[in-house]
């Protein structure tokens, strides 16, 4: 790099500042300071103690003599010459820094005051020398008023550091340090054009290194990384020569042009014109191009969005966001409404979770699988003598919880986000393009911006580069337009951890170039790594990962089991990660990969180099602590992430330090970022718990609640005022048709309250009917309209009520097939039909004749898309299936196993892969006494299962089969033989 100084004759210097009477008292008075104590005090401890240590070592016996005034005083001498030597020592440092000028003076340990007082002394004393304008810091303390001395050279190295200062008298005087040195940076800035006292930097293109930065080149040139301000300050905003501006204290680019303050040293430093020679004729051009506009107004600097101006973003700066095109500015597919929840609302839900879109997602997805997963095993429990059970309804906080989960979930997102990863993966690999490294995405505007680690050429369509080289940009109605492919997840470890203004920001944890640390109180980081834990266990953007967590979070193994590891302690996870980073070496270096990147976009994609990220909540100790970060080094390449969250300082092998406030702030001082962290408090994490807890089968429900179904009045005394039909296609008994314009919606909200008898939140009701968003007036003007469809009974009770709890409940004259349904069930099981054949009979008869077709057969495209976070779908055919079978039962019992195959088939066309109504068909057909009958039977089973893919062979499952060989042996061979 190249730099250079304006010709003298265009930058005048000042005068030098003349000394006053009172500058040349205090000097005085400084020697005569220092001369006593640096001078008098050992002289006089000298003349008046003398040597105070013993000539020898001393006896037992003096060691036991009564202590002497003369030992006293010899003990007191002692400390005192231990003081004199710490505060020459002092006198020393401070006399060194003042003299060069450069950064902050060494800190003498344990010498905090006396440091101090050394520091104001050597500066009065320098006062009326050349070197004082440089020691500015604490000159205030002794009254003396300087005027600006315009020297960049200070401002940065007084930036306060943790633990820079023992005690509080120090903390308040860097305080006042980092005010002084700020207001000198920015009066350096604004006069650097008239004093030319600065040089010129040329950026120059990376060696060994992903990017440079402006801390990297303080360090490098000015000897204090923490001076980045100042050359921030001399540079941002002016036009560079590629035409781009320095507008926040980001990653720079080979080429700009940098003006430096004046120490600034180093071989790719330049002088002009003095060491004009020293670059070409071009660079020269391009640096008396950029000192023109030395004089640069002092803007805001920053970018849309907001977030701190005057920091690093060393890794991750923010994307510029672009306002919506025109046309994207009406109609529903324009960016989602946010919704804030109403401050005087009684009934809040969970922000921490509604304002985590996708972190609840996420959880919604994996509980709807783990309920289907329970209803189907329940089921066959059922059928083996077991007891069959519906996953209970939440009460208390976990109702809460899953109506935040409801309302903040945005599985579009997640859907986008997914696809257009894996497209992209898709898109390079067709062309053998490697993955580029990515450490981190935003979520902006329905855009997605991918920040890599460093320029990887032009992205493949449509994908487009974005604020600059290391950026790629998504639009959304690009991300729309993908479909699903075949490939494997390509980064899988981004998780969310907060948002600035509408941005959110996705860390790439398994691409940290070392271990990430999180400080702050423990409760607050115990927040910030359940959160990550839970997002990185149910994300929708990921195929296989390991996720072992150390230290805490045991009970979240329940939301992913095959996902979630647990350590007790450090040592244990040091062990296997240990062990696991050595086979991860191997076996790149055998597949001949240079990062797993390259070998997830290989023929093994699916089945290797899955990431594995360790979560810490415990601190290690210092030699655990060195281990840990041996072992980060090559992580990134080996695709393992370490996330830390310790009370530690200066964690070494820490690539990114984050640090979570007790109000909720991530800040990330090097990375130049201020988020809204994305937290799951301990109260939430553990209501989330319980509800992947209770859609466990192996779960024992809490006896004192009652988890009894809604049922209905099924007698003639009990005809409903207002019936719908929800099985089949939709229709609607005993009320008015609404205008055309509003029936859609009341219908869905109409359907939506039906199937959740329990009560609907209104802001659960609104994110159903409206997944972009609503306010809440147009949500509450929908609430009244359907209050007045509705009506009310003839007590003039309202239809449609609100519980203690603020949720929508319908009134027990509102009623749908379904209730009915399950009442009819439970009536010929479990109530009168239990102890009368021909009631149950006609009972059951009853219900399957409400079987007409799937749920709300009829729904229009585009609607009802809350539906896929029920598991009704997967309860209706469960129901159908259960009446079938107690029906069918019952006419096997009564020896008529053709109606019972009649029912039986009547449930299928309901249910067609419920392997039990398969099976007591094969039952009921192998009763009616007809083999043929039952070998084709056999046969359109074993068809029906080829085509479902249930084996090379074409064969059943394990009980069909059993039962087959019992019911037809010659099956397999009569098969074989018709072909």
């Amino acid at each position: 790099m190249a730099r250079t100084t304006p010709d003298s004759t265009a930058r005048p210097r000042p005068l030098p500042r003349r000394r006053s009477f009172g500058d040349l008292v205090k000097a005085f008075l400084a020697f005569l300071a220092l001369a006593a104590l640096l001078v008098g005090v050992p002289g006089a401890l000298a003349y008046f103690v003398g040597w105070p240590l013993p000539d020898g070592l001393p006896s037992l016996e003096s060691l036991q003599s009564e202590i002497t005034v003369m030992a006293f005083v010899h003990v007191l001498t002692v400390v005192v010459w231990l003081a004199w030597a710490q505060f020459t020592a002092c006198v020393l440092v401070e006399l060194k820094a003042a003299v060069s000028g450069v950064g902050l003076p060494s800190r003498v340990p344990g010498a905090g005051p006396s440091q101090m007082l050394a520091r104001q002394l050597v500066a009065a004393l320098l006062l009326v020398g050349a070197t004082a304008a440089s020691f500015a810091p604490g000159i205030s303390h002794l009254g003396q008023q300087m005027e600006n001395q315009h020297r960049p050279s200070v401002a940065a190295s007084a930036q306060q550091t943790p633990g820079l200062f023992g005690q509080e008298q120090q903390a308040q005087t860097a305080n006042a340090l980092v005010e002084q040195a700020a207001s000198q940076v920015e009066q350096a800035a604004n006069e650097s054009g008239k004093q030319g006292a600065t040089k010129f930097y040329r950026i120059q293109p990376p060696e060994g290194r992903h990017h440079d930065s402006l801390w990297e080149v303080a360090e490098r040139h000015l000897n204090d990384g923490r001076r980045y301000k100042e050359i921030y300050q001399l540079n941002k905003d002016r036009v560079q020569p590629d035409g781009s501006k320095l507008s926040q204290a980001s990653l720079i680019r080979p080429g700009w042009i940098m003006e430096m303050p004046a120490d600034a040293h180093g071989g790719e430093i330049v002088d002009m014109p003095d060491e004009a020679p020293k670059v070409s004729t071009e660079v020269r051009e391009q640096i008396s191009e950029y000192a023109k506009s030395g004089n640069h107004a002092q803007g805001s600097g920053g970018q849309q969005g907001g977030g701190p101006v005057d920091t690093d973003t060393r890794q991750i700066p923010l994307p510029q966001y672009r306002p919506p095109a025109p046309d994207q500015e009406q109609g529903e597919q324009q960016a989602p409404v946010v919704v804030e929840a109403s401050e005087g609302s009684s009934f809040g839900l969970p922000e921490a979770l509604i304002a985590a879109p996708l972190l609840a997602a996420g959880l919604l997805v994996a509980l709807g699988r783990r309920r289907r997963a329970t209803l189907w095993q329940s089921a066959m429990n059922a059928v083996a003598g077991g007891r069959g059970m519906e996953p209970p309804t939440p009460i208390g906080a976990a109702a809460d919880v899953q109506d935040a989960l409801l309302v903040g979930a945005d599985p579009e997102a997640v859907r986008l986000l997914d696809r257009s990863l894996r497209a992209l993966a898709a898109s390079l690999g067709a062309v053998s393009r490697p993955l580029p490294v990515v450490y981190a995405a935003w979520l902006s505007q329905g855009d997605l911006h991918l920040q890599l680690a460093h320029p990887a050429g032009a992205p493949p369509a449509p994908w487009q580069v974005g604020q600059d080289q290391t950026f790629w940009r998504l639009e959304r109605t690009d991300a729309e337009a993908y479909e699903d492919v075949d490939t494997a997840a390509p980064y899988p470890g981004l998780v969310s951890i907060g948002t600035l203004d509408d941005a959110r920001l996705l860390l790439n944890l398994e691409a940290v170039p070392g271990i990430v640390s999180l400080s702050g109180s423990a409760q607050d980081r115990a927040s910030i790594l359940a959160s990550v834990a839970a997002e990185l266990a149910t994300n929708g953007w990921s195929d296989r990962m390991t996720v072992s967590l150390v230290g805490f979070g045991e009970e979240l193994g329940a939301l992913a089991p095959t996902r979630l590891r647990h350590f007790h302690d450090v040592e244990a996870m040091l062990e296997a990660m240990q062990a696991e980073t050595v086979q991860r070496r191997s076996a790149l270096g055998t597949a001949g990969h240079d990062s797993v990147l390259t070998g997830r976009t290989g023929p093994a994609q699916h089945t290797r180099w899955a990431p594995h990220l360790v979560l810490l909540a415990a601190d290690p100790t210092e030699a655990e602590t060195a281990q840990l970060a041996e072992l980060a080094v090559d992580a990134s390449r080996l695709g393992i992430g370490y996330l830390m969250g310790t009370g530690q300082e200066n964690v070494p092998g820490a690539a990114w330090e984050l640090e979570i406030t007790g109000d909720g702030r991530l800040l990330a001082p090097l990375l130049g970022l201020e988020l809204k962290a994305q937290q799951l408090p301990r109260e939430l994490h553990e209501a989330v718990v319980q509800l992947f807890v209770e859609a466990d089968p192996s779960h024992e429900p809490d006896a004192a609640v009652d988890a009894r179904p809604f049922l209905v009045d099924i007698t003639e005394q009990g005809r409903p005022a207002v019936y719908a039909r929800l099985v089949g296609p939709y229709e609607i008994i005993g009320l008015d048709t609404p205008d055309s314009e509003r029936s859609p919606l009341l219908h869905e909200a109409l359907a939506l309250l039906l199937l959740h008898r329990e009560g609907v939140h209104p802001r659960v009701l609104a994110s159903g009917l409206w997944p972009r968003g609503a306010t809440d007036d147009v949500r509450d003007a929908l609430i009244e309209r359907l209050r007045g469809w509705l009506g009310a009974d003839p007590d003039g009770t309202p239809r449609l009520g609100m519980d203690d709890t603020g949720r929508l409940n319908l009134a027990p004259s509102v009623v749908s097939d379904l209730d009915v349904l399950r009442s009819l069930h439970h009536e010929a099981t479990e109530g009168r039909g239990a102890h009368s054949a021909s009631l149950r009979e006609r009972l059951l008869t009853d219900a399957l004749r409400l079987a007409r077709g799937p749920l709300l057969a009829d729904r229009p495209e585009g609607r009802y898309r809350w539906l896929t976070h029920e598991i009704i779908d997967a309860r209706l055919p469960l129901l159908v299936a259960d009446v079938a079978l107690s029906l069918s039962a019952h006419h096997l019992e009564k020896e008529h196993p053709e109606q019972a195959v009649g029912a039986l088939e009547a449930a299928l066309s309901s249910s067609p892969t419920d392997e039990r109504l398969w099976n007591e068909l094969l039952r009921a057909t192998h009763a009616i006494g007809d083999p043929a009958r039952l070998e084709a039977l056999a046969a359109t089973l074993v068809a029906r299962n080829r085509e479902l893919g249930g084996g090379t062979r074409g064969l059943l499952p394990p009980r069909s089969e059993a039962l087959l060989d019992e019911l037809l042996p010659a099956w397999r061979s009569n098969l074989s033989a018709a072909g």
